[in-house]
């Protein structure tokens, strides 16, 4: 059954050097030990549920207060997610799974894209890309207003092998932000499926029908492959 390592919720400065020389908790002889490229709690525990019935161990960077930090200065979704997951891999010597993510915007060709998080600069707000998105998208019309948000997962073994997974979430850009729940562009991007924005979904049914939710799902039956052998070698 997956576990999330109770250091995964500590919280922990962004800029390190090296790796930490330790495991964060004595590894189990037959599990699976997955580092998941992220200090987001939200992602933590989609992942976590999604691999629940595993014989996994999971570890957030928190868990590994040494790493560097991650660089995403890649072309594409693939290019970032593989640079994080063959890192984290290579320093903790440990299966790691990345992911990287972003909406595309039918209207703006297909943009921000791998940029979303960037939109603005690396300083900007969640509301501030928001609002700027909506400004470019003001005078265009709801028939002209497609979107999807994109997910591709990457899983990285120390011994330097990796597999790509994606996800995609199809909906439209709204005029105003609607929604609590959710973070990034989630107040704006409508799920017609549902008849709401992607910030008004109950986070249980988000998961389950999210562009990372779903490249998570992808990249399940891999990470299986990995935990039966890790099970097997143990024997």
């Amino acid at each position: 059954m997956a576990r999330a390592s109770a250091r995964t919720r500590r919280s922990a400065p962004r800029t390190r050097r090296g790796a930490g020389k330790r495991p964060p908790v004595a590894p189990v002889p037959g599990v699976l030990e997955i580092v998941l490229a992220t200090r987001n709690e939200g992602k933590l525990r989609e992942f976590v549920d999604l691999m629940r019935d595993l014989p996994v161990q999971i570890y957030s960077l928190d868990a590994f207060p040494r790493l560097p930090e991650l660089p995403e200065d890649g072309r594409t979704y693939t290019e970032n997610a593989i640079s994080k997951a063959s890192i984290v891999a290579n320093l903790t010597r440990k299966v790691a799974v990345a992911d990287d993510s972003g909406i595309e915007v039918d209207a703006l060709s297909g943009a921000p894209g791998p940029q979303s998080r960037r939109f603005l600069g690396e300083r900007a707000t969640d509301s501030a890309r928001n609002a700027r998105l909506l400004k470019l998208l003001r005078t265009v019309p709801a028939v002209q207003r497609g979107a999807r948000y994109r997910a591709v997962v990457a899983v990285a073994t120390p011994d330097g092998g990796v597999r790509t997974f994606e996800g995609i979430c199809e909906g439209q850009v709204l005029t105003t932000p609607r929604g609590s729940h959710g973070f990034g562009y989630d107040p704006i991007f409508y799920v017609p499926a549902f008849g709401k924005s992607m910030a008004q979904l109950p986070v249980t049914l988000k998961n389950r029908i999210s562009h990372r939710a779903g490249a998570f799902a992808a990249a399940r039956p891999h990470l299986r492959k990995l935990a039966t052998r890790a099970r097997a070698l143990a024997e």
